[in-house]
């Protein structure tokens, strides 16, 4: 690990960056998209989610490479941005949108936005969805969220939906395509309640329940799955899976159902200052804290800090209650033999994709042990 993370350093220096960026490995994220291409059911897309993946060249990198131009959205700014990145791209929304914050696009009347399904979870939002059609005089593409065990929402039972189903010859504007699934929960059930496949496997015959109301003519989204499912379905109802976090693997996603993929997305950040730790107030108190092994006995400090992300170099670097977090210089403590110097970088590995690649400006991409390129980032806003 130490030898990796050597070739990190010195790559970011030779590009003269010495400020907290987001490193992205390139080769790792290669071999991550392979293991995709190799274990993915054959007759599963892949939907890009495009939040955990916030970068319109690390989406056109993986889009290439995995043949698809289907992107799950879910914040307006940035679906804009896909659709004037990517001229076939097919957008989802992964989440039911305010009416009012569909409205305030659809009324530019900008005709991009004819390539979004949006997301309906309720009867009323139905009746909204298709009263927005009428308002703007166009159609609108929907696909109904469906609840397999999540319980985060969407259309509880097969019967509700087929409630909403007969409901929609009202609403002249709207044009459904199926459904999305959501199971997330799977690969946490305990074993004392039936474990993950249990739960995969009931997720997975919950939504066949429900794609078994849709017309012949309404099937062409069977979405179901996220980074730490989706390898792991074959031969169920669905047709597309959804796929973000697991390309870079943030450490939230050290799951089973991607066991050999590399985490490919690091913050490195400059060490500042190498210390003896010191409390404020007597140094009494520091000394027996130590003694107790309450508080270091060497440190650093970080150059910014609190990030959503767990430091993984200098070994055994980590962060300390006593003296808690700074997003200026954050303290990390050290081993006592640590060699770490004011200048050297530290590395963390992020907790999620989701709005942590976008906090560093730039992407600075490393291949073959050069950084290579830098990517910009989507705006949060």
């Amino acid at each position: 690990m130490s030898a990796y993370f050597a070739t990190l350093s010195e790559a970011l220096k030779q590009a003269c960056i010495f400020q907290p960026c987001l490193l992205l490995d390139r080769d790792r994220l290669d071999s991550n998209i392979a293991l995709v291409k190799e274990r993915l059911d054959p007759g599963l897309a892949v939907r890009l989610v495009d939040k955990s993946l916030a970068c319109l060249p690390l989406l056109a990198h993986i889009g290439k490479a995995l043949g698809t131009d289907r992107f799950m959205t879910f914040h307006p700014p940035i679906s804009a941005a896909v659709l004037e990145a990517f001229p076939d791209a097919d957008l989802l929304y992964g989440k039911p949108m305010p009416v009012g914050a569909a409205r305030a696009v659809l009324s530019r009347g900008d005709v991009a936005w004819s390539r979004v399904w949006w997301l309906i979870d309720t009867q009323e939002r139905l009746a909204e969805y298709g009263a927005l059609a009428a308002e703007l005089g166009i159609e609108l593409r929907i696909a109904f969220e469906i609840d397999v065990g999540l319980h985060r929402g969407g259309f509880a039972s097969p019967e509700a939906l087929s409630k909403a189903l007969s409901a929609l010859p009202a609403h002249k504007g709207l044009r459904c395509a199926g459904v999305m699934a959501y199971e997330a929960h799977a690969p946490h059930i305990p074993s004392l309640f039936g474990g993950p496949a249990n739960a995969l496997a009931q997720a997975s015959e919950r939504a066949a329940a429900f794609v078994a109301r849709l017309g012949a003519d309404q099937r062409s989204i069977l979405n179901i799955g996220g980074s730490k499912t989706a390898l792991l379905h074959h031969g169920g109802a669905a047709n597309e899976v959804s796929m973000g976090s697991a390309f870079v693997l943030p450490s939230d996603f050290d799951t089973a159902g991607l066991e050999g993929f590399q985490p490919a997305a690091f913050i490195a950040t400059p060490i500042l200052k190498v210390v003896e730790p010191m409390l404020p107030g007597p140094l009494a108190v520091s000394r027996l804290l130590q003694a107790l092994g309450r508080f270091p006995r060497k440190g650093c400090y970080l150059y910014g800090g609190k990030w959503m992300a767990e430091p993984v170099f200098p070994l055994g670097m980590k962060t300390n209650g006593l003296l808690g977090l700074s997003s200026n210089q954050q303290f990390m403590g050290l081993q006592a033999d640590a060699t770490a110097r004011p200048g050297d970088y530290a590395f963390l590995r992020p907790t999620q994709s989701e709005a942590v690649l976008q906090q560093f400006g730039p992407i600075a991409v490393l291949s073959g042990g050069r950084i290579v390129d830098r990517w910009p980032v989507l705006s949060i806003m």
